[in-house]
């Protein structure tokens, strides 16, 4: 398929559905598609980053080739029509997609409660089961939450594009690590031992705990080969990852290491300017500020918390040590590398699009 030529007027209307909300977020990320063909990206550049597949992809820039933005809005279909009218289904959307309004005192809708808050509020009488299969529908989950985090990082592109390029394309004959600290690592004893699983019925413990002090884990995460060096500490100063980083250029001496951190204060300053000046072989590549994600170690910490710490019960500090000195040397024996997919453009244009969104979601709620 060629790349979609577009006029002035047309690339204006589709900039107008994407930024103005006049329209359903589908129709706003179909007209994407459209803008992001019309500069170039493959089908398959385009699937990816708008998280559709190809066929999908296809559909919709063959709508928009024959019918122009009206091809890009869902039309009515034949067939017995719906029972519930087309405008309570997207009064049902537009509330989902907003915070419930400060009368209700509430922080996010369930369908009895947004149920009961149309007919008390609108005198729109809609039962909450209706109200879940329009969230199914929709691909509306009010009740799940996630996180996320915005860099303001003036110099976030060029970041991403550094350490996405080491992970995709590093120099020849160099080593890339991933480092970086887990804090305040706490070992914790359960009052009462573990129940283990038995038929039909889950591991379980008891809610309290000692606790005896904590630890903080340094590592460094090879990332063509998976493998992790760590080494537990009593304290997180810049003396300390100096410290680690001393074994780590150790085990280095004869090639070029580039290190990825995130911007902790203990990662900079007279005394890290020193030791990189004694070791020539060591460049650190500092990940966007709030962009710590970046940094692969962070998945490797999600493991070991996962597997090792957060179900434990350690009597002892040394216990907690010793279990993740074991993990370590039991991860390294059949270590992996992570297999980082995402293009530094990719990045960049999901971030801008989260962006776009945020501040266009600030503007209605301050409304």
């Amino acid at each position: 398929m060629a790349v979609v030529e577009l006029s002035k007027q047309q690339r204006s209307s589709l900039e107008s559905v994407i930024r103005q909300g006049e329209y359903d977020r589908s129709v706003a990320a179909r007209a994407q598609i459209v803008l992001w063909r019309a500069e170039g990206r493959s089908v398959a550049e385009i699937a990816r980053m708008s998280g559709a597949t190809r066929p999908t992809v296809y559909k919709w820039l063959d709508r928009y080739e024959s019918s122009g933005l009206d091809g890009l809005i869902d039309q009515d279909r034949p067939g017995r029509p719906r029972g519930i009218p087309e405008s309570v289904r997207s009064r049902v959307v537009a509330l989902t997609r907003r915070t419930p309004p400060a009368s209700t005192g509430l922080s996010h809708w369930s369908s009895r409660e947004m149920s009961a808050y149309l007919k008390r509020a609108e005198g729109v009488s809609v039962s909450h089961s209706v109200i879940a299969r329009i969230w199914k529908e929709h691909d509306l989950q009010p009740f799940r939450q996630g996180t996320f985090k915005l860099s303001r990082d003036p110099e976030f592109a060029e970041k991403v594009i550094d350490i996405v390029g080491l992970y995709l394309d590093p120099p020849e004959g160099a080593v890339v690590l991933s480092v970086d600290e887990k804090t305040q690592v706490q070992a914790l004893e359960r009052t009462q031992p573990l129940l283990p699983i038995s038929f039909a019925k889950s591991e379980k413990r008891t809610h309290d705990y000692v606790r005896h002090g904590t630890t903080n884990l340094f590592a460094a995460l090879e990332v063509a080969t998976g493998q992790v060096m760590g080494k537990c500490s009593s304290r997180r100063r810049t003396a300390d990852f100096i410290a680690f980083m001393d074994q780590v250029a150790e085990r280095r001496a004869d090639q070029e290491l580039h290190v990825i951190l995130d911007n902790l204060s203990t990662h900079s300053g007279a005394e890290v300017d020193a030791w990189l000046a004694a070791h020539p072989n060591v460049s650190f590549h500092f990940t966007p500020i709030g962009g710590s994600w970046l940094n692969q170690i962070e998945i490797w910490f999600g493991i070991i918390t996962r597997q090792a710490i957060r179900r434990g019960s350690f009597g002892s500090l040394r216990i907690l040590i010793d279990t993740i000195n074991a993990y370590i040397t039991d991860w390294n024996q059949d270590a992996k590398p992570f297999t980082w997919t995402a293009k530094p453009k990719e990045i960049i244009a999901k971030v801008r699009v989260l962006q776009r969104d945020y501040k266009k979601l600030l503007a209605n709620n301050s409304k």
